[in-house]
């Protein structure tokens, strides 16, 4: 049974949900445990096309690590907590589908590292984010000085980080942080909507696309391009490319498979 995060699938649109909201949805060692339990097992069902991840509530999309419960813990017990919370924003990343983050409420530290992992970030027009770890004495340590410099720049990435300053969603948006606004009462509404859009599209195309934007990006271009080359290749003797082909030629909508 999990307590702290609940997943619903409809449609082929998988919505998971921090449940942690008396604690601003901090990342508890049981909530960590419990998010990669189901990101696990969604990363397998070729049933699910697209994924998103929020907060319930207004207040809080993640506000990162849980400092309360790492007070109590030993230097070895800090460690492995780091460790793991490192591997579940990395494991939003390495999802076979696309992830939209619809951040909901305030993203700080862990949180805000969490949504640079997914694909693509949504926010609602009263959330506050912001990479706040140098205020307490440590820095990013989910991959937040890696993927904001790569997501908006090296001076703008810098800026924020080294202030630790907290920002509003429109501030993330002039950024480059999120590629979209809403208001709260539309914000999941939105993101199923976007999640729709990318799912009617086939799985296979959607996993190799991703898998040679990621990859991509981390190279030159001349080695990108070789990367793109065999992430297409793979697609060639699927049937989901002969149905593109035939509903293309039949003026129709294509009724893919992931096959």
């Amino acid at each position: 049974m999990r307590n702290f995060v609940t997943v619903e699938i409809q449609d082929g649109v998988a919505v998971i949900q921090f449940t942690r909201s008396e604690a601003a949805n901090a990342l508890s060692v049981q909530m960590l445990h419990e998010i990669n339990e189901v990101l696990e097992e969604i990363h397998y069902n070729r049933f699910i096309r697209a994924v998103i991840v929020t907060g319930a509530g207004e207040k809080a999309f993640c506000a990162g690590a849980d400092l309360k419960e790492r007070k109590g813990m030993n230097e070895e017990e800090t460690r492995k907590t780091i460790a793991l919370i490192g591997k579940t924003v990395n494991h939003f990343e390495a999802l076979a589908q696309p992830v939209i983050a619809a951040i909901n409420g305030v993203a700080f530290g862990g949180g805000l590292e969490l949504a640079l992992a997914c694909d693509i970030r949504m926010a609602s027009s009263t959330a506050k984010l912001g990479l706040t770890e140098t205020a307490l004495g440590i820095i990013p340590g989910a991959g937040g000085t890696q993927r904001l410099p790569r997501l908006i720049g090296i001076g703008k990435a810098k800026e924020l980080i080294y202030t630790a300053r907290r920002i509003s969603a429109e501030e993330a948006y002039r950024y480059g942080i999120v590629e979209h606004i809403v208001e709260p009462q539309e914000l999941l509404d939105q993101a199923k909507i976007l999640a729709h859009e990318i799912g009617k599209n086939a799985p296979l195309s959607l996993i190799q696309a991703k898998t040679a934007i990621n990859q991509g990006m981390q190279t030159d271009i001349s080695t990108g391009l070789q990367i793109e080359t065999l992430a297409y290749s793979r697609l060639l003797q699927t049937e989901d490319r002969l149905e593109g082909l035939k509903a293309f030629q039949e003026k129709r909508s294509p009724v893919y498979h992931g096959k």
